[in-house]
C-alpha cells in the first residue's frame, strides 16, 4: 500500500500543482514536497511537509526517505530544454545523476513505486512528426532530450533487472494558469495568455506555424495520477508512455484567444528555441496509454483558452499579476 510519497522538484510548474493534487488524495501529511530551492510556494509549505533537497546528494535523499518512511517517489527535479541548451553539463548532471540516485535508493530501500516523467523532447528530427508512434526512433538533438531517452532506458532497466515498479509518461507542452514556466521550449503557450490579458499583445519566440502537442495542466495532473495509480498488471509499457491532448501552433492559439479578446495582437521573433521545437513532433499517438491505463483528456484548445483567460483575468483584476 502506498501511503508516504516524496515529490522532488516540487516547486516547478508541474510539481507545485501535483503536490496539492496528491495531498488531496493521500492526505497532506503523507505527501512530502522537496526542492533544492528553499523558497517553495506558500501553499505547499502551509499545507504539508516541505524539505529542502538537492537530488545530487544521495545521502540527503536516503535520510529523507528514512525520516518520513517514504514508500513511493515522484521524481520531477530536472533541468528543462531551453535552460539545458545554455548549460548542457548541468542538465546531464541533474537529469541523469539525480535520477540514478533516486533509482538506486529506491532499489536499496524497496520503494514500492517510482514515477519519473519523460517528455516529447525524447524524439528528434528523424522521428515521424505526425501521430508519432509509441515505439519509434529516439535521436534527440538537445541535451534535455538525450537525458530523457537515457532516463527512459534506465527506468526500464530497473524494471527488467530488479523487478521494480518504475513508470513514466512523455509530457507534451504543459499549459498552466497557476505557475509560470521554468525554461522550456513550449513556454510561449503560457506566456501568451498572461500577455493577452495584461497587454493585449504578445511577441512569440517561435514562428506562427510551429505545430506542437500541448496539454492543459488539469489533464497533466490527471494523466500523472492515473498512471501512478494504475494496476501494474495492466501495463505492457512502463517508463515511456505517449500522452496527448491537442496540437496547436502559435497562430491557432492566437485565433482561439481572439474569440474572447478580439483585438489581441501577436508578432513573431523566433530565437534559438525554434530549432528545438522543429525537432519535436506535430502530434502524438497515445493509444497505448489509452488501452493500458484508460488515458483520456478532458480539454481541447478552446476549452482551455476559455478557462485560462477567466482565471488569469480574475488574477489581473485583483492585482496579483
Amino acid at each position: 500500500m502506498i501511503n508516504k510519497i516524496l515529490v522532488t522538484g516540487s516547486s516547478g510548474q508541474i510539481g507545485s500543482e501535483l503536490v496539492m493534487a496528491l495531498r488531496g488524495i493521500y492526505g497532506s501529511e503523507n505527501v512530502i514536497a522537496s526542492d533544492k530551492c528553499p523558497n517553495a510556494p506558500e501553499k505547499i509549505k502551509k499545507s504539508g511537509p516541505f524539505e529542502q533537497l538537492d537530488v545530487l546528494d544521495k545521502e540527503a535523499i536516503a535520510a529523507l526517505i528514512d525520516k518520513h518512511q517514504i514508500n513511493a517517489i515522484v521524481h520531477l527535479a530536472a533541468i528543462l530544454s531551453a535552460v539545458g541548451e545554455k548549460n548542457p553539463m548541468l542538465a546531464w548532471n541533474i537529469n541523469i545523476n539525480g535520477m540514478l540516485n533516486v533509482l538506486e535508493l529506491s532499489r536499496e530501500k524497496n520503494i514500492k513505486r517510482v514515477l519519473i516523467p519523460s517528455s516529447i523532447a525524447a524524439f528528434g528530427p528523424s522521428t515521424p512528426v505526425d501521430n508519432t508512434p509509441q515505439e519509434t526512433v529516439l535521436k534527440p538533438t538537445t541535451m534535455y532530450g538525450i537525458t530523457k531517452v537515457a532516463g527512459e532506458l534506465l527506468a526500464d532497466y530497473y524494471v527488467a533487472k530488479y523487478g521494480m515498479d518504475v513508470r513514466g509518461l512523455r509530457y507534451p507542452g504543459i499549459i498552466s494558469n497557476e505557475t509560470l514556466p521554468g525554461g522550456g521550449t513550449t513556454d510561449y503557450a503560457v506566456a501568451i495568455y498572461y500577455d493577452a490579458v495584461k497587454f493585449g499583445k504578445y511577441e512569440c519566440f517561435l514562428s506562427e506555424n510551429t505545430m506542437l502537442p500541448m496539454m492543459y495542466m488539469p489533464d497533466c495532473l490527471k494523466a500523472t495520477i492515473d498512471l501512478f495509480q494504475a494496476d501494474k498488471s495492466t501495463l505492457k509499457h512502463f517508463s515511456d508512455f505517449n500522452v496527448g491532448a491537442f496540437s496547436v501552433t502559435p497562430k491557432l492559439m492566437a485565433e482561439s484567444i481572439r474569440k474572447y479578446i478580439p483585438d489581441f495582437e501577436i508578432t513573431y521573433k523566433p530565437d534559438f528555441r525554434q530549432a528545438i521545437a522543429d525537432s519535436w513532433p506535430n502530434s502524438i499517438d497515445d493509444s497505448c496509454a489509452r488501452e493500458e491505463w484508460g488515458w483520456k483528456p478532458s480539454f481541447d484548445l478552446d476549452l482551455m483558452t476559455k478557462d485560462m483567460l477567466e482565471v488569469i483575468g480574475n488574477k489581473h483584476k485583483q492585482g496579483h499579476i
